[in-house]
Order: C-alpha cells, then structure tokens, then sequence
C-alpha cells in the first residue's frame, strides 16, 4: 500500500450521529423543542442550512435529555457544553470542522436567546451564551485531499459499465468532468439534452441552478456541460424507462423522485471507494475536476470563472492538486 494511501486512511472514520425521530424528539424537554423551533422559523438560512441546523440542534437536544437528565437549556453550564463537545471527540471520533459546525449552531441559538428572548422570558433573563470563550477546538487534518486522476476515472466508469450502473456512470461523468457539487448535479434538467450547439462547440449550458449560499435563493450558477457527458445522461435516461424533468432520480415503491443529495456520500462511500481501495470523498470531485482541467492546460482564470465558478482565483488555487512535479525539478537546474 502506498504512503498516501496509508495517510488517507490514518484516522478512524467518525461513528455518524443518530438521527433524532420526531418520537425521540417529543421526549427532549419543551422548552428546549420550543425555542429551537422558534429560532429556526424566523432565520433566512438556505433551506440545506436550515435541514443542517435542525439536525445539529436536535442532537444537542437528544443528547441533553439521555446524558444530562433532560434540564433546560437556561441551566446548561460551560462545563456541560464541554461534556457535549467531548462525546463528540472522543464517543463519536468526528472530525474538528464537525464539532465547530455542532458548536456554531448551538452558539447560533444561544445568541438568539440572549438578544431576543431574554427580554421576555424570565428563565432567560440573566442567560449568558455558555459556549463563547471556551478554548477552540483543536484543528485535525481528517484526510489527505487525494485527487481522482483521469486513468482512474476511467476505471471506475468501466467497473460501472459491467455493472450497468448507468445511473453511477451518469453522475460521475458529471461531477468528474462538469464540476458541480452533489446538490447542483441532482438540479440538471433533462432539457438540457434538447439543446443543439453551435458548430464547433463542445458544451452546452445549463439552466441556472442554485448554488452554496447563504440566502433562501442561493448563488445562481450557470454550468458548461461538456458533450463528451451527454451520452451518459441518455443512457440512463433511457434504462430507467420512464419520464422525469431531472436526469438524477431514484424510484422506489413506484414513487420516483428527484435525488436526495446524500445518494452521492453512499455512491461514494460504498462504490466507489471499493473500486478505487482507497476512501473517495463526495467533495473531492470538484478538486478533481479543476485539477484535471488545469493539467490540460486551461487557463485558471478561465477555470476559475466557468467552471468552479468562485469569485478570485485564490479560492480555485486551493482546489489545486497538481503536483507540480517537472516544475520541481527544473527549480535547482
């Protein structure tokens, strides 16, 4: 096994979080459920950050009614913030850009209280945000970014193809080549393949699909499409055998539906990662992606632009795998 294959698989995996069901939930004390939905209603998050903070804010819940003998949130300690913290370290084993996501919103909470609700609710009135001014959390290096090179994209395309994983071949063909992120690739339209290009152009555009951001609407993006993708789309349009506006569906029990964004992480995790021996990451694609255009030689102001679509190429620059390995060389002569 190589050396980087060995440093990517260094750190034991985080145990994922229970999910709370609406029967585990209704067993978190009131006042707790109350302002944590309260809070939710009236913030302007995405609704992907909206689904995330419930998710967080639940589990702090879950945990303070099975570990802290369910007390209300306006007598949790510093101390007790640090119980949580340490469950999910060391219990849990997750990442530190987990536990500073499950820390920012229960801070994200607190600070709500503290400058909304205190002036109303007496329980609250001296409420303090009890994680502010407790020590950072130590930063981890979870894995090592090891990009998806083309020979190895072509790999798994042709262990999907025995497979006749349309469906797998379809989704990695896009997120290999076009660059979107899991919740942009399942917004592609299968009106897209009505388009005709103009002679001699090898991509067709997307419609404007909703971006990462922070507002409800997000950052509007607008996808070149390579055509080399296409026939994977067709492919699998056609073995699903039935219509849909979305290219990336799933049908279970009849019902089909437009693809939840954590089918990725399973196609990944599960697929993936089995074909490659080695941990593939959702989120490396799109480092993949701008690697792989940048080592044919496109313009990284252009790569920047169209196709990881961020705002300066300082942000690109950080999806940058190459290795740079004949520069290296020539650097001493």
């Amino acid at each position: 096994m190589s050396k980087k294959i060995e440093k990517n698989m260094l750190r034991e995996r985080a145990k994922k979080l229970p999910d709370v069901t609406d029967e585990m939930w209704k067993q978190v004390n009131e006042d707790y459920r109350l302002l944590v939905e309260e809070y939710i209603s009236v913030q302007s998050h995405s609704p992907q950050t909206k689904k995330q903070y419930t998710s967080s804010l639940r589990q702090f819940g879950w945990f303070m009614c099975q570990s802290m003998n369910n007390k209300p949130l306006y007598k949790i300690t510093k101390r007790d913030f640090l119980r949580y913290l340490s469950y999910l370290r060391d219990d849990r084993k997750m990442s530190s850009s987990g536990m500073n996501l499950k820390k920012a919103t229960v801070s994200s909470l607190c600070n709500y209280i503290e400058n909304v609700v205190a002036d109303e609710d007496q329980n609250y009135k001296n409420f303090r945000n009890f994680t502010r001014g407790l020590p950072s959390i130590p930063r981890n290096k979870v894995y090592e970014k090891i990009k998806v090179t083309y020979d190895e994209w072509q790999e798994m395309m042709k262990v999907l193809e025995s497979d006749e994983n349309y469906l797998g071949m379809a989704w990695l063909a896009t997120a290999f080549l076009v660059g979107a992120r899991r919740s942009e690739i399942i917004q592609f339209r299968t009106s897209i393949l009505e388009q005709n290009p103009k002679e001699g152009q090898n991509y067709v555009l997307s419609h404007i699909v909703r971006g990462k951001g922070s507002s409800i609407d997000g950052k509007p993006l607008e996808y070149m499409i390579p055509l080399d993708v296409l026939p994977y789309w067709k492919k699998w349009i056609e073995f699903r055998g039935y219509e849909s506006e979305y290219v990336f569906t799933t049908k279970h029990n009849g019902e089909i539906r437009q693809m939840s964004p954590s089918w990725a992480d399973y196609f990944c995790t599960e697929v993936l990662s089995n074909i490659l021996g080695r941990r593939i990451n959702v989120h490396i694609f799109k480092n993949s992606c701008i690697t792989y255009h940048l080592e044919n030689g496109v313009d990284i102001n252009l790569v920047s632009k169209f196709i990881a679509h961020h705002n300066d190429i300082s942000t690109t620059s950080i999806y940058d795998l190459r290795d740079f390995e004949d520069e290296k060389n020539g650097i001493f002569g």
